[in-house]
């Protein structure tokens, strides 16, 4: 940046902010200059030509002239592959270490001077100069990866020419040192999808995308890339089949994507390919492939199950800056106004001025203190505000989830930083001295989660000083976020990190901060907790952020293309195995009313419902939370009729949730999720499957009223007009501003909530011929009690529709056939 960069930056920040950025910016790059190994000369080098193979449990070591490749099939099916001696440890993605290697698989030698390991579920065929194949059963190539080059520095010799995972426990020899590349090719009709949260898609097209967690400055749209969750995570979907490969590297990276193209008959295809290029880190993937749902179940075996999510989170939650009039002590006051428009609230997520755990117990705490407070609110015991008419049984539960940052201000006194720098949690630069980073409340500090005892420290700090009754958490800023003038906006790239005993610096440790500050929550809350499951959002993540909590993307860009980008990112992450998570509706700018409902109306269907506004009393209209509905009552009443919907769809998201626990099965599906094959469905990005029984189609563009939907095989019901419409095809649904289409599958079974308390199985009528079948999940308190899974068949008999529990016994619930004739009904 030249000097007049820096006077802009000054100017668009304000003088005493924009100077401290400037400084922050500066001292960043100072630290970095002195700490950071200087560019130098280098020198390309390619694995070479094999020299050998060492067969081992599930695989082998093929050894090249220059490197070695290891090659691992596991139990689970999942392939390991690391090269220069990169083993599947150490890895913060992994969520139980590496799974036990599948004995049955034998490295064997392959044509053309080559090597081959051959499994129930793929072969895996490297060639004589380090090409590796991924193939079906059948022989049909899924991707295939060229051999890696390397550039290392000239001096440090040939360091991964004998290299193997087992003689050099597990970590690349020469770690960091040297940058790298690969490139792959997939089959001409792939479509990539995934790399976790991405404003643009869910189909990923052509072009580069950096795997490098970054605050979105603002709001996000589709032309910001990256965001705060990326993961080196591909999910590709193509005629022969799908499958999924994760490049287990933390370090800053770049993917460019660029899909293939078929010959029309002419045979000259042009396959998809894929160039993976990062700054150091060990060479090292794991591959899976299946169906959709066989992928994900084994992605989740390497990563770990989704956290499943108390039972009110699934509920209708709001965010708001308690910096605004009222401050913490007006949350309450926001709770009461949404009863007083009669409108469900689940939670409240106060946004308060600086972290929690830098304010001193009792002081500016949401909650703290108990009794009336003129508004018909009161606090409930140890988990929020009980809204509802003085303080009788039937008030409505709402809770609190505080938001919380990593930053500790940098200020001798405070208790949090005075005990901080006794315990030495604090991350420190090459010469000993603690990280100063740039937050809003100024110069801070930052602990570093890399470190068990770091995260054991700051849960116990957290338990101090969290507001009274604070049912979750809410983290952000946790990429980690330091202001700055010009640069990435984060901490000094030298910045050491302990790495749970590894050491290194920040280059390998900043994609994986937010995931362990997730980590430090959630042992957290549950140590506190132990019979209530914790609630932990995360702005910030990487792959297996979902073994903690859900993401909250934050808020989109106030236009029709920020409606969209929320959607695909919530398809992206739950293609990458985070299925609790959503967007900001509303995103704390008055909205269009229009754009609003049509908003609001789209995130009742996604996981994680959450709508934001900066102000509680003392905004738009004192004692009620800013909303564009306030301008026009049409809109508060169609928000009303989309939150009646959700909280009756409560049983399906609860099941939903039980579901993805076991089998990792996002709750928001792409359109192909269960139809890979059908080229069309794949390119459909705006609409998705809740579920097996769903299909949602949402409002995308203003002023419209009727919609296309491309609809999966099968017989599908409009849930309003009952209208019937057959698959695979394109039909035009009625989208009046009262709601958005959504179509229920033939034969599905859906637990909803029952008009008159409990729970009722909604039976939607199979076609003549078909059956059908659906899940409930029983039990779904809030504790770690198991799941029990209730399923259901249906069918038809003649003009009845027949419900049987499979293995036999009552129903035990109410039912209601929908779909059904009136003559037959």
């Amino acid at each position: 940046m030249d000097a007049r960069g820096l006077v802009r930056s000054v100017g668009v920040l304000g003088t005493a902010r924009g100077v401290r950025s400037v400084r922050s910016a500066w001292r960043r790059s100072r630290a970095d200059a002195a700490a950071l190994p200087r560019p130098g000369a280098e020198r390309a080098r390619v694995p070479g030509a094999a020299v050998g193979a060492e067969p081992r449990p599930g695989g082998g070591v093929v050894r090249f002239a220059r490197s070695s490749l290891l090659v691992r099939v596991t139990v689970g099916g999942a392939v390991f592959c690391g090269w220069d001696g990169a083993g599947p440890e150490p890895s913060y993605g992994l969520a139980h270490g590496c799974p036990a290697a599948d004995a049955r698989a034998e490295l064997e030698p392959d044509t053309e001077g080559g090597w081959r390991v051959v499994s129930e579920r793929m072969t895996v065929a490297v060639s004589r100069l380090g090409a590796v194949e991924f193939r079906t059963p059948g022989g049909v190539v899924l991707r295939r990866d060229l051999p890696p080059r390397w550039w290392d520095a000239v001096g440090t010799g040939d360091a991964g020419s004998a290299g193997d995972a087992e003689s050099s426990g597990g970590a690349s020899p020469g770690a960091g040192g040297s940058r790298w590349t690969q490139c792959s090719r997939v089959a001409a009709d792939a479509r990539f999808f995934g790399l976790g949260a991405r404003a643009a898609g869910p189909r990923l097209a052509g072009g580069p995308y950096r795997l490098w967690n970054t605050a979105p400055g603002g709001a996000f749209g589709p032309g910001n890339d990256p965001l705060p969750v990326t993961m080196p995570v591909q999910l590709v979907v193509a005629d022969a089949g799908t499958h999924l490969v994760f490049h287990d590297n933390s370090w800053n990276g770049w993917v460019r994507l660029r899909e293939g193209a078929e010959g029309a008959g002419s045979g000259h295809d042009r396959p998809g390919s894929c160039e993976l290029r990062f700054d150091g880190g060990p060479v090292r993937s794991w591959t899976v492939v299946g169906g959709p749902a066989r992928v994900l179940r084994g992605w989740t075996a390497l990563t770990g199950a989704p956290a499943l999510p108390p039972g009110w989170a699934f509920g209708h939650q709001h965010a708001y800056d308690a910096s605004g009039s009222g401050g913490e002590e007006g949350t309450p006051a926001v709770a009461a106004a949404y009863r007083e428009l009669g409108l469900p609230l689940s939670a409240l997520h106060v946004d308060s001025p600086g972290p929690p755990a830098q304010r001193k117990a009792g002081r500016g705490s949401a909650g703290g203190t108990a009794g009336s407070d003129g508004h018909g609110t009161r606090l409930g015991p140890g988990s929020g505000f009980a809204t509802g008419p003085g303080s009788g049984s039937g008030a409505e539960t709402v809770r609190l989830v505080a938001a919380v940052r990593p930053g500790v201000r940098a200020e001798r006194g405070d208790p949090a930083y005075d005990g901080g720098v006794a315990a030495d949690v604090f991350v420190r630069d090459a010469r000993g001295r603690k990280v100063r980073g740039l937050v809003g409340a100024g110069d801070a500090v930052f602990p570093d989660f890399t470190d068990a005892r770091v995260r054991k420290w700051w849960g116990g700090l957290l338990e101090e000083r969290l507001p009274r009754g604070t049912a979750g958490l809410w983290l952000d800023g946790n990429e980690p976020l330091s202001l700055t003038a010009f640069g990435d906006a984060t901490l000094p790239l030298s910045a050491r990190h302990a790495l749970d005993g590894r050491e290194g610096d920040h280059r390998e440790a900043h994609n994986v901060y937010g995931l362990l500050m997730a980590r430090a929550a959630y042992e957290h809350l549950f140590e506190l907790r132990p019979q209530e499951r914790p609630f932990l959002v995360s702005r910030a993540g990487w792959a297996g952020s979902q073994r903690y909590g859900g993401v909250v993307a934050g808020p989109a860009v106030a236009d029709w293309s920020g409606l969209r980008a929320s959607l695909s990112l919530v398809l992206g992450l739950g293609l990458c195995g985070v299925p609790y998570c959503g967007p900001d509706v509303g995103g704390g700018e008055p909205l269009p009313p229009e754009l609003y409902l049509r908003w609001f109306q789209l995130a009742a269907y996604l996981p994680l419902f959450r709508t934001r506004s900066p102000g509680g009393p003392g905004a738009a209209t004192p004692g009620r939370p800013r909303g564009p509905w306030e301008a026009a009552p049409w809109v508060l009443e169609h928000a009303r009729a989309a939150l009646a919907g959700r909280e009756r769809l409560l049983p399906y998201f609860l099941t939903l949730a039980r579901i993805a626990r076991r089998t990792g099965a996002p709750y928001v599906r792409p359109p192909w999720w269960g139809a890979p094959g059908d080229r069309r469905l794949r390119d459909c990005g705006d609409a998705f499957l809740l579920g097996d029984a769903l299909l949602v189609a949402p409002v995308l563009e203003p002023g419209a009223v009727r919609r296309a939907v491309r609809l999966p095989r099968g017989r599908w019901y409009d849930t309003v007009t009952e209208d019937v419409y057959e698959g695979p095809g394109t039909v035009v649904l009625e989208a009046p501003l009262s709601r958005i289409p959504v179509l229920a599958r033939a034969g599905a079974v859906l637990p909803v909530a029952s008009p008159a308390g409990g729970v009722e199985l909604e039976v939607w009528a199979p076609a003549p011929g078909r059956t059908g079948r659906g899940v409930f999940a029983a039990g779904t308190g809030d504790g770690a009690e198991r799941s029990r899974f209730e399923r259901f068949t249906t069918r038809r008999d003649g003009g009845r529709v027949v419900v049987e529990r499979e293995g036999g016994g009552e129903i035990g619930l109410p039912l209601r056939i929908r779909g059904l004739p009136a003559a037959e009904s």
